[in-house]
């Protein structure tokens, strides 16, 4: 496979639009990942509502397209979702990836199906699901 079948149009335009999910210092749950395979980094915010789950979110992202993208593509829709549905996400995509699962039901992930096939990107797809379960709090166990 060709790098342009990785790099689409859409691909590019999700990581430009990146930019519309900047970085706050003011968000209470923050952490980095980064991708062992090819060293792209994100710091991700996050603040929640008062049910636990995702109201504002920013990005700071040091990651090739394909993080970049997948960034955009996990800003764009983790409002509203909870660290449980973040976790259940970031299992789905790691099947996905591994080829144990088909594409996992988040928005946007289509536009960059493609890094399958290249699994040294695999690491910059998961970044920002990584992020977020390492800035938020796991819920507290009973018993």
């Amino acid at each position: 496979m060709s790098a342009t079948v990785l790099y689409t149009p859409e691909v590019l335009g999700l990581a430009v639009r990146l930019a519309e999910h900047g970085w706050d210092d003011s968000l209470p749950f923050q952490a980095e990942a980064r991708s062992p395979s090819c060293g792209s980094t994100i710091a991700l915010g996050l603040a929640l509502d008062a049910c636990g789950q995702v109201e504002r979110i920013g990005i700071r992202s040091h990651a090739c397209a394909i993080g970049q993208a997948a960034a955009a593509i996990f800003a764009d829709a983790v409002q509203g979702r909870s660290r449980a549905d973040i976790a259940e996400a970031n299992e789905a995509i790691a099947s996905w990836l591994g080829g144990q699962a088909s594409l996992p039901d988040w928005p946007g992930l289509s536009q960059i199906a493609a890094a399958r096939d290249y699994p040294a990107r695999h690491g910059a797809v998961t970044l920002p699901w990584k992020a977020a379960l390492a800035a938020l709090p796991e819920p507290a166990r009973n018993g």
